[in-house]
């Protein structure tokens, strides 16, 4: 909520003091979004990993044995799937909220202490999360061709 003063000018939300300590408090905030998208792009990756892995195993168990697949909804095939899908989901949804925090750590109110310019410096982590879903948008078309 911002407060106006009796002339109209904007009063800012809070003060920030441009100290050195502030600054370390800005780069460890931003240095633990960046571990927190990473932590979701490996349980991403993780999910579908393991949703592919058992789409594969139950399609080789299947012709190892001899025995028909099950045509139900909750085969191996529909979890793994769902597995991949969930997976894609969680990591767009956390790129959503990557995206979104970073913006807030770069508005003016913390420019003072971010020290770094007004744009956010480039990460690796936003390629990284679009490979990983392009990979896994992959993974759930190739299974659900499969499944076909």
């Amino acid at each position: 909520m911002t407060n106006t003063l009796p002339t109209g000018i904007r009063q800012p939300r809070f003060a920030v003091n441009a100290a050195v300590g502030a600054h370390f408090f800005w780069l460890r905030t931003r240095l633990g979004l960046e571990q927190m998208m990473l932590s979701w792009i490996l349980t991403a990756i993780t999910l579908m990993a393991f949703g592919f892995m058992i789409v594969q195993f139950f399609e080789q168990f299947t012709k190892l044995t001899g025995t028909e697949p099950t045509t139900r909804l909750l085969t191996p095939v529909h979890f793994g799937a769902a597995l991949i899908g969930i997976g894609v989901v969680a990591l767009i949804v956390a790129g959503w909220q990557y995206r979104t925090i970073l913006r807030h750590l770069w508005h003016e109110d913390f420019a003072a202490i971010a020290g770094m310019g007004h744009r956010p410096a480039p990460t690796p982590i936003y390629a990284l999360t679009i490979i990983v879903i392009f990979v896994g948008v992959f993974a759930l078309f190739a299974v659900t061709t499969q499944a076909l």
